[in-house]
Parts: structure tokens; sequence; C-alpha cells
């Protein structure tokens, strides 16, 4: 690792931040076995299935060129922007506003324009913990300083007084992800309207806005019919944002968004600083192909009601061996709590009967795994008995 004073020491800490899992991905038993047909893989979101048929063909459609300009450089597409407003107009019941839509490469690419747009130094961002791996650091290399609050663990849900007590004058933007990876929870209404009500608060305290940025990768991934509600339709100084890659299995192939509510303030300085953030960040704006395919992607979807089925089988099987496991509400994640306190020490154990997991560490959730539940039907009924004879071994 590059050390001393090459480099600033906020990007340092950032590295630092990653290098735990940088290695896992690098350098791990896994990374050297990935792609082995003999080992069970639960342990990121790369579908082990064959890609949607649809996909496929929308991408096909659009290969050959229309016009010369098929393959120039793009930006916030009007065609695709409109195609986004349009789905959020439905989908939400708010009438969202195509200049309002900002093209991104995923959620990832969206995060990054945000934070760099909207923090300052000594500004200060609360995340959610157990969070997504990069939050702390997306908020370091801004110039920000991370906050970490704690969910309710035994509900999952968001302790709202926790995020109370930690807001302060220099608190510029919370980051919320419901549903939320790896719990699963989705934050009901009444959970929302009270932070809104909190943030709204606090933005007159500060004499300036508290924003909310409000990760929605996992909104169209929800379980036994409930009902997905957006901060958006609560609190009109969010920021939502979303990637597709998660609802088509696509996470190589970076398309997403950021959406404005039609009624957030000062709504014309942020959108001019939004473009002018994605040119400065390394033009974050999705490649040709995947916006004129855009129409086509919109209609498609993994399905819903096999990824339920899949954590039916897994909540159902673990906990009758003994294990203590979380039923997610969305998502594609299952967390287990592990039979040992050293889960990176359980999730090495798991590797020896062919089982790959992510060490609940690595998300602040320590006693803890994730199991990733785009594993296929088969890896899922094989790495059973492994899950069974891991448990009987440490007990």
């Amino acid at each position: 690792m590059i050390r001393g004073n090459i480099l600033p020491a906020r990007t340092t800490a950032a590295l630092e931040t990653m290098a735990q899992i940088r290695r896992f991905f690098d350098e791990s038993e896994w990374s050297r076995r990935f792609g082995d047909p003999d080992i069970c893989d639960f342990t990121i979101g790369n579908s082990h299935d064959m890609p949607l048929p649809g996909y496929v063909e929308a991408l096909a459609r659009r290969v050959a060129p229309e016009n010369r300009y098929w393959y120039a450089y793009k930006q916030n597409e009007p065609s695709s922007r409109s195609i986004v407003a349009d789905s959020l107009r439905v989908e939400r019941g708010i009438p969202f506003e195509k200049e309002d839509i900002f093209m991104t490469t995923g959620a990832t690419g969206a995060l990054h324009v945000v934070l760099q747009t909207i923090v300052e130094p000594l500004d200060e961002v609360i995340f959610i913990s157990p969070p997504w791996f990069q939050y702390e650091g997306m908020i370091i290399l801004a110039g920000g300083t991370p906050v970490r609050v704690k969910v309710d663990m035994k509900t999952y849900d968001l302790d709202l007084g926790a995020i109370e007590d930690a807001i302060s004058p220099k608190t510029r933007a919370v980051i919320i992800n419901s549903p939320h990876n790896p719990t699963g929870k989705i934050y009901s209404s009444g959970t929302l309207k009270s932070l809104a009500g909190i943030l709204t608060a606090a933005s007159e305290r500060n004499g300036r806005a508290v924003y909310l940025i409000s990760d929605e990768s996992y909104s169209r991934i929800v379980f036994d019919g409930r009902a997905y509600h957006s901060p958006t339709s609560f609190y009109p100084n969010t920021f939502l944002i979303y990637t597709y890659g998660k609802v088509l299995l696509t996470p190589g192939e970076r398309i997403g968004f950021i959406a404005l509510p039609p009624d957030m303030p000062e709504k014309a300085a942020i959108r001019s600083a939004l473009e002018t953030m994605q040119m400065l960040a390394g033009w974050v704006f999705p490649n040709a192909l995947l916006q004129h395919a855009l129409g086509d992607l919109e209609q498609l979807s993994v399905d819903i009601a096999l990824l339920q089925r899949r954590r039916d089988r897994m909540v159902k099987a673990l906990r009758g061996m003994g294990y203590e496991t979380s039923n997610p509400e969305g998502t594609f994640y299952v967390i287990v709590r592990s039979p040992v306190a050293d889960d990176v020490a359980f999730v090495r154990m798991l590797a020896g009967y062919n089982i790959f997991c992510i060490p609940g560490t690595f998300m602040d959730l320590p006693g803890y795994f994730r199991i990733t539940l785009t594993a296929n039907d088969e890896m899922i009924e094989r790495a059973l008995p492994g899950f069974a004879e891991a448990l009987r071994r440490v007990k």
C-alpha cells in the first residue's frame, strides 16, 4: 500500500478502510477459486444463473448504430431521463421531472457525485451501520467526516434517537439504504416520516439543509407483497440513488441514476452542480449502448418470486440446524449469527466445505456472516449439509 506523504491523509485513510475487503477479493481462497464449479458461492451479488435473455436481446437490438453519433459522448440523454421520470411517476406516484434525473454509472457513481457535490471540508455525514462497505470511504474521499450510527439490532430498524443525537451543527447529510444491505429491512412510512421531522428540525437549527441520501438500489426486490416507501415522499431535501444492476443481476453493466424530488428547494443550483460534478468526477455517465437500451431494460426484472423461495429455503433450513438468521423483507441477503465469536474464522471454516460467505466484520457486524441468495438452487442444496456439519463441528 502507498504510505507516507505521497497521498493526502484522508485518501490513505480511505485506502486503509478498504484494505481488508480488497485482500478478500484479491487474495483470499475465494478469489483463487472464483468460478470453480465445486464451490458454493454466497459472497457477492453475482448471478450464478445465466443472464436474463431479455437483457441480452435488448443490448443486441441496439448494437448496430442508427446514426453517426450512436457511440459518441453521452451525458444525461433526454430519452433516458424521460424513461426514468415516467417510470418513477408510475411506481412512486410522485411527479418527477426529467430535468431532475441524472444518469450515472450505477449507484456507486451516483453516490460519489452527490457526496462530492454537497460535502465541504469539516462537514459530517451520518451513515447507518451495518453499512454497505464503501460508504465510509466515499465520505472521506469527498472531504467529509463519517459518523457511524448503528441500527437497532433487535428489529434492524433505524435508531431514530441515535440519529438525532448524532446530528451536530456540522452535519451535512445522512445516508440510508432501504431495503437495507445486509439486514434486508424495509423502513416503514412511519419511520421515514419521523426521520423527515428530525432532519427538518436539524436543518432549521443549523441554518442550512441537512440532506438525506437515499440508496434505493434494492427497492424493486421486495418480498411477501410488502410496500416500498421512498423518503422522497416525505422529505424534499432527498437525493434518490438507484442502480439497475441489482434488479437485473448485471453488476458489471453500470447504469443508474440520481433523482431529485419535485419539491426539492434550490433545485436550479443543485441541477447545475450535479452535472458539473458528473464531468469532473470522471465522466460519470452510463455508456451509449446501455442508454440506448434503457427503454427495454426498464421493463425487465430478475424473478423476485424465485429469490423469495430461495430466502424461505435457506432461512428455514439454517434455523432448523440451529443457526440464528434474519428473515429479510427485501434485497437478496440473509445475515446469520456465527456460532463462534470470530466470524472470520468461521467463514474460513465454511470454506473447508466449499462454502464461501462474507464475514460480518467487513460490514461492522462482527459475530455474523452474510449469505447472498443469487447463488443458484443447486448451490444452495449442495451447501446445506456443509453448513450443518460446520455447526456440529464447533458445538
